[in-house]
């Protein structure tokens, strides 16, 4: 008789969960280590009675167990990659919530019956990483008082396996470059993943368009674009103070959580709270992240902004004779600094029918500086004032003020990123 773990009624620490297991990848190369720490946590936060990280192996037909948590040790098993809960998982890059096993068209007993474990739910995550699968992480009976896992653990899991994925990526790559060139090839593999974060391309009707532009192959910027099932789409443009590899991993961990909050967040200052209080315990000694984000309404008629000592959004409005509106300046100092310093934020409520809002990093309107305008950003202004005259589409206008930042095609000097948000028509 296997034991099963006691029921909880405690809270589960997201927040703690995610940045612990952040640091645990960052500071590990071994990724059987890690693996096995990282599932260890895991396990015991979401109270699963057993969990599993599988990996493709060599030829991608198979599916090898590399760490296990629970009362059977599957370590080394293998499974085909195209059969099983796990199987599917990985074919559809999806995250599997499965409340009862037997009823599942794809479950198998065959570890049950060699195991004597009896499987009733399931919750299965992919390691992925945009066209990349690298396996999945799976969770097997939920220690809860229905026994199930919820659609909370699965947006947690899938957060946890964000992590998990880098640390795989981190420790593959690891392995190449101490084999041939070790610094060129991580710089080139660390701006890789990086740029596997960034949001997809979206159709010319949506209302967030952006871009980035790395100074070097690995970015201190970043921004993402979320869209919620009410229709409303959150967005952020960040910038971290410093270069390198130390701030390419800061820059990653913010990334990865926003991207967690804004699934759920109620408000961008909240949010903003919330990440802060996670740079500040975990982040590295010197570096903090300037940010602003937003969430815009399912109407497209009002933007809620808050701004933690970010360049100033630019507002403008739409139409042949386009004019500033004003500039959504930063309300309190970058993320990173001190907990206290992002408690009093409030977002600013903006209505922006008939208007546009531009986010830009300091790396643009420095590109733009001159002797009459030494910071730049009136520079900006006059391009997105411009673009707007001359009704560019919305890529193109993001695209129009990027290339005059760098009009010989050349690298910039800082890393540039801008974000587009366009209301709905008046």
């Amino acid at each position: 008789m296997t034991a099963e773990p006691p029921i909880s009624k405690a809270p589960l620490d997201h927040m703690g969960l995610i940045a612990a297991m952040s640091r645990d990848f960052a500071e590990s190369r071994d990724i059987d280590t890690t693996l096995a720490r990282g599932l260890d946590r895991i396990a015991a936060t979401m109270r699963a009675q057993a969990a599993s990280v599988f990996l493709f192996d060599e030829s991608r037909t198979a599916l090898v167990c590399r760490a296990c948590v629970g009362p059977v040790d599957l370590t080394g098993a293998s499974l085909p990659a195209d059969r099983g809960i796990v199987g599917r998982t990985v074919r559809d890059r999806t995250t599997q919530l499965v409340r009862d096993a037997d009823a599942d068209p794809d479950f198998s007993d065959r570890v049950d019956q060699a195991t004597g474990l009896t499987t009733r739910s399931v919750l299965c995550a992919p390691l992925s990483v945009r066209d990349e699968c690298l396996g999945a992480i799976e969770l097997v009976n939920a220690a809860t008082e229905t026994g199930q896992f919820s659609d909370a653990d699965a947006r947690l899991l899938e957060a946890l396996a964000a992590s998990a994925t880098l640390a795989v990526i981190n420790a593959r790559m690891t392995a190449q470059v101490v084999e041939r060139e070790r610094l060129q090839r991580e710089v080139e593999l660390a701006g890789a993943i990086q740029r596997a974060f960034l949001p997809g391309d979206r159709t010319a009707d949506f209302p967030v368009h952006g871009t980035t532009h790395p100074a070097r192959e690995i970015s201190g910027d970043c921004y993402d674009i979320v869209s919620r099932e009410d229709g409303s789409v959150w967005f952020m443009v960040a910038d971290v103070a410093g270069k390198g590899v130390n701030a390419a991993l800061l820059m990653a961990k913010t990334a990865s959580l926003f991207r967690y909050l804004a699934k759920t967040a109620a408000d961008p200052a909240a949010l903003l709270h919330d990440l802060n209080g996670e740079v500040c315990e975990t982040g590295t000694r010197g570096l903090f992240v300037t940010m602003i984000c937003g969430v815009l309404a399912p109407d497209r008629r009002t933007v809620r902004v808050a701004n933690a000592g970010h360049e100033g959004g630019l507002l403008v409005t739409a139409g042949p004779d386009p004019t500033h509106i004003g500039t959504l300046a930063a309300q309190c100092p970058p993320l990173g600094i001190a907990p206290r310093l992002t408690r009093d934020l409030a977002a600013d409520g903006v209505p922006l029918a008939g208007r546009r809002l531009y986010l830009f990093s300091d790396g643009v309107a420095e590109a733009m500086a001159t002797s009459s305008d030494p910071h730049g950003a009136g520079r900006v202004l006059d391009l997105a004032l411009t673009a707007e005259a001359d009704a560019l589409a919305p890529g193109a206008c993001v695209d129009r003020i990027m290339t005059a930042a760098r009009p010989d095609g050349t690298s910039p000097r800082d890393d540039m990123t801008l974000l587009r948000v366009e209301g709905a028509s008046t």
